[in-house]
């Protein structure tokens, strides 16, 4: 590639629309990934990948289609449009297909989300941050073997424009450090492992840390027990928490709601989680995971309330969803090159509460504190949830034995109304939550 993407990118949009397009848009991404990973001391890996994706979306009347390359090749974007073209041409109409009319008029970046760190460490940075984490766990009495540690970084730059005076353009940089590591012997090992990733290397966790939390996560873990059959309280570990945010994006996903196969289709504007209960899509948190100035169709990054006082606020729209329930889209769309835009909730967080984890748990005589969510079972059309799991019980208020090889289940609908929430809310993933306690759910063990 020669030359600067966003003068690239514009002269493919202006072929396009030469060539019989009547819209087009087009998404570059550029993505650089180093990665190490040791295990027994022994370097085992070592990555490095340079990739360059280029997918352009055509519009003719209200057929679309989309063709993708590698790189940015000016050579190939005649062939590319004609390709294009040809293939839009001979798909059947879609009445809501269309650029997004939100979408701003001139140039957009990542000016105030701080997403680039200019560090760039090298391998044997990363292989230092690597050993570091693995001989950490490995140092933790009762640990018997390793999975591996790894360190990675990356750096992104990502392009979209289109016909309709839209522009953006932001670099984003990443950091992450990893340890996984097994206790006991034979059929009577366990395995757990702990990790950190972000975007500016001087907010990653100490390596060290990471590892010896891996370590003492696998130790607790030995000799489980299986919970006897019955209804108990759960308390989902913020590790495994945020899933049942993941859960609630699906329900609301503009693309179920369009075609009915969500358990919240009709409770548009009902209570659906208790009163003072809050969950937010925040793209625009400086140095977020998922943070970004705009969505898949340049509609600015805003925050989106999902749920505000424990009542279904906002369902999550691109521009091609919103069509289809007759309202407009929010900015949620996500999307890669070689795929349509889709509506997506990637930054989504819960409000914390007011109790402490240990204030949350103190007055539960039997119950179970999940460190771990196996398999999935959630039908989204019902709601129903059922999941496998592994953890501690909790007695008499504090965490006990650990427990393993049980099954939780329940109905999203009864599990969101019955939800509390604690005061430890990190933002370590993209999707973060706090301890969260759910009573009166059904537990299938012994």
């Amino acid at each position: 590639m020669t030359g600067d993407p966003l003068d690239l990118i514009g002269g493919l949009l202006a072929m396009a629309r030469a060539a019989g397009a009547d819209a087009a848009d087009a998404l570059y991404l550029a993505r650089t990934t180093q990665g190490v990973q040791v295990r027994n001391g022994r370097t085992e890996d070592l990555e490095r990948s340079e990739t360059q994706d280029l997918g352009l979306r055509v519009f003719v009347g209200r057929r679309s289609s989309i063709v993708s390359a590698t790189g940015l090749d000016p050579e190939r974007f005649a062939p590319l449009v004609e390709q294009a073209l040809a293939m839009a041409r001979v798909v059947p109409e879609d009445p809501h297909a269309g650029l997004s009319p939100l979408a701003e008029t001139g140039f957009v970046d990542g000016t105030g989300l701080d997403l680039l760190d200019m560090a760039r460490p090298d391998t044997a940075s990363l292989l230092a941050r690597a050993r570091a984490a693995e001989d950490a766990a490995l140092s933790v009495a009762g640990v018997t073997n390793s999975n591996g540690g790894s360190a990675t970084a990356s750096l992104s730059d990502i392009v979209l424009m289109s016909s309709a005076g839209f522009s953006g353009r932001y670099a984003r940089s990443g950091h992450s450090v990893s340890a996984s590591v097994l206790a006991g012997h034979g059929t009577g090992m366990q395995r757990d492992y702990d990790y950190h990733s972000t975007v500016h290397l001087a907010d990653l966790d100490d390596p060290a840390a990471i590892g010896r939390s891996a370590g003492e996560r696998t130790v607790a873990r030995l000799n489980p027990g299986r919970p006897r059959t019955g209804r108990m309280a759960v308390v989902y570990d913020p590790r495994v928490s945020a899933s049942l945010l993941g859960h609630l994006a699906g329900a609301v996903n503009g693309n179920a709601i369009a075609r009915g196969t969500s358990f919240l289709k009709d409770r548009m504007g009902q209570r659906i989680m208790p009163a003072g209960l809050d969950v937010l899509d925040d793209p625009t948190r400086p140095r977020g995971l998922a943070a970004h100035p705009f969505d898949g169709e340049g509609v600015r990054s805003g925050v989106l309330e999902i749920v505000r006082d424990g009542v279904l606020t906002n369902w999550a729209l691109d521009s091609r969803s919103a069509r289809q329930i007759g309202t407009t889209g929010n900015g949620r769309a996500s999307r890669g090159p070689s795929a349509p835009p889709v509506p997506s909730l990637g930054s989504l967080y819960a409000r914390p509460g007011t109790l402490t984890p240990a204030a949350l748990m103190q007055d539960i005589a039997e119950g179970i504190y999940v460190t771990e969510l196996m398999g999935s079972a959630i039908n989204g059309l019902t709601g129903d949830y059922s999941r496998g799991a592994a953890g501690f019980m909790i007695r008499g208020g504090v965490l006990a034995e650990p427990v393993a090889e049980l099954t939780i289940a329940g109905n999203l609908n009864d599990m969101f109304a019955r939800m509390v929430l604690a005061d430890d809310l990190e933002f370590r993933r993209a999707t973060n939550a706090p301890t969260i306690r759910i009573d009166d759910m059904m537990i299938a063990g012994a």
